[in-house]
């Protein structure tokens, strides 16, 4: 009687616990349902892991207004920066489908479920199997999607810094073929007189190259192997040593640092038929990066004045006409050549070389007239010539060794120079 007993008790009991069991793709009739975990790493073809890729699990559940079965969110996340996700408090009875998206990558999808262990119902065992381990989920890049990537920009012609403005002379074609003269003409805040004179808010500047002092004249530097012409108006202390508190024109000289081979070439011609030519080169592989630039021009300048005056006074009158006529011919070459080593990210060290020559020459014709008259003396007139004829050789040699440390505050950076 009482083992009958006990196999009703235990009869009872077991149909309460099978009471309580969740159909698959149903909701829960009662009581606390099992749940467990689906988790893993999102990666791509290099086994690096993807961040912010979205993962969603989704299981098919009968929609009680259609009465059909529709896809219901059991829930999802985006993954971390190494590309590991888990999905956590996920029904332990149904099936499921994982669908992992990316940003250039094609949508992935896998039908995932928990394992019932086999044998007897070991706790641990089951405790287990509700933390499925997914391991590493490889999304294949979308060709179609990354095809065509084409970024193009341009930059301004005037830019407006913290402490200078910046005159970009390669967008400046009016200049091509001249010297740095040239150049300072279309420079908005600077000022070139007829005898190539520059001066700035009513001084005169200093001129530097590359960021620091230079013996050269503009018009020793051609016009094509200047990148940009810095207008510093206010120069900070960094400056103050170099005595260039009246206001600074810093010529920035061609120079590329793009990892492999750049180059170009150029020629021109004038309105009066004096031909000009240049180039530039430049190779950087791995820490090394060795840059030259050559530039050779004729000029001729023709340049003409008339000076009328007339001066009177007691009884006697003076008139004078003048006429002024100038021919400047010459040729001008300039060539620089160096290489940059680059210890690090932070430092590098630079030494270059540079050379100037020119040979202009220079006529001159004045002739003046001048009638003199006074009460009771005859008329006199008097005719003076003058021919000037002038020649000059210049020539410039430069080295240069410098070390730049930049620190990991942007703006800040320190120097140092031998020349």
């Amino acid at each position: 009687m009482i083992r009958i007993y006990y196999l009703f008790i235990a009869l009872v009991l077991s149909f309460g616990a099978f009471a309580q069991q969740r159909p698959a793709g149903g909701a829960p009739r009662g009581g606390a349902s099992m749940t467990g975990r689906f988790y893993g790493r999102v990666v791509d073809a290099s086994n690096k892991g993807i961040e912010a890729a979205s993962v969603v699990l989704v299981t098919m559940r009968m929609d009680s207004v259609s009465k059909l079965r529709k896809e219901s969110i059991v829930g999802g996340m985006l993954t971390a920066a190494n590309g590991d996700f888990s999905v956590e408090n996920v029904p332990a009875m149904g099936q499921y489908t994982l669908r992992v998206t990316g940003i250039g990558y094609k949508t992935h999808e896998q039908k995932v479920q928990f394992q019932r262990p086999q044998g007897q119902a070991d706790p641990a065992a089951m405790m287990s199997a509700l933390d499925r381990d997914l391991g590493n989920i490889k999304l294949q890049v979308n060709q179609e999607e990354l095809a065509n990537v084409t970024v193009t920009a341009n930059r301004p012609q005037l830019t407006m810094g913290i402490d200078r403005k910046v005159f970009n002379v390669e967008r400046n074609i009016t200049s091509a073929g001249g010297t740095a003269v040239d150049v300072m003409r279309n420079v908005p805040s600077v000022s070139v007189d007829l005898d190539g004179n520059v001066s700035l808010r009513n001084n005169t500047p200093q001129i530097f190259v590359d960021g620091r002092p230079t013996n050269l004249t503009l018009d020793q530097i051609p016009a094509d192997a200047i990148e940009s012409v810095e207008i510093i108006t206010n120069p900070s202390a960094k400056f103050d040593a170099s005595g260039g508190t009246a206001g600074i024109l810093n010529i920035v000289l061609k120079k590329q640092k793009r990892v492999g081979y750049a180059g170009s070439i150029r020629a021109n011609i004038d309105s009066r038929g004096r031909p000009g030519a240049g180039g530039d080169i430049n190779i950087r592989q791995n820490k090394i990066n060795v840059f030259a630039s050559a530039n050779l021009m004729a000029r001729k300048s023709i340049g003409s004045g008339i000076t009328d005056r007339v001066t009177t006074g007691a009884g006697a009158k003076s008139v004078l006409h003048q006429d002024d006529s100038s021919t400047m011919k010459g040729v001008f070459g300039f060539g620089r050549a160096g290489f940059d080593y680059f210890i690090n990210n932070r430092n590098t060290i630079t030494i270059s070389g540079s050379y100037n020559r020119g040979r202009p020459n220079s006529f001159n014709t004045t002739n003046i007239r001048t009638s003199l008259s006074s009460a009771g003396n005859p008329d006199t007139l008097l005719l003076t010539g003058r021919t000037t004829d002038a020649e000059r050789d210049f020539r410039n040699v430069g080295a240069q060794a410098s070390f730049k440390h930049i620190f990991p505050k942007a703006g800040h950076e320190w120097t140092a120079d031998v020349t």
